[in-house]
């Protein structure tokens, strides 16, 4: 094939319309008469339907709207006082404080902690922290355990 032998459609040339009755699209244009439409610089806003209230403003402002974020489970250390040793989501789950061991989990001070434990959960407030060293223990901040049912593309 040459370039001579391409089989071009013509550039068609683009209508001006309204510049007279006689250029083909003339008075209104197209637009027909009158209206919202025909005016220049007529534009709605999207989701607007004609001054009733908006579906995108009527929805989230029903009661019980959910957040879509996950609200950590708080842990006292009160309830950190029952367990020696290592207390992680999987000992937490156990004393069916979580229901599942994949849950958020977040210490807070409310009670006294008397035993010696080391913490290893996804957040703690400052002071928790410092209850918690000063009973002997120690916090350390750990990724979220991974449920077995979910992966990464599942969310």
């Amino acid at each position: 094939m040459k370039f001579n032998e391409l089989n071009t459609t013509k550039n068609r040339k683009a209508n001006r319309v309204g510049r007279g009755i006689a250029a083909g699209q003339g008075k209104t244009a197209g637009r027909g008469t009158k209206g919202q439409k025909s005016r220049a610089g007529s534009g709605r806003k999207p989701g607007f339907e004609g001054g009733q209230n908006p579906l995108y403003k009527r929805i989230p402002k029903l009661r019980g709207f959910k957040p879509f974020w996950d609200q950590p489970v708080t842990v006292t250390t009160g309830q950190l006082s029952n367990f020696k040793g290592v207390v992680d989501n999987f000992t937490l789950y156990e004393a069916r404080i979580l229901n599942s061991p994949s849950d958020n989990a977040r210490v807070v001070v409310r009670g006294e902690l008397k035993s010696k434990v080391d913490v290893k959960l996804q957040g703690a407030s400052a002071n928790a922290v410092e209850v918690i060293s000063k009973a002997g223990g120690s916090f350390e901040k750990v990724a979220r355990v991974k449920s077995a049912g979910k992966s990464d593309n599942d969310k």
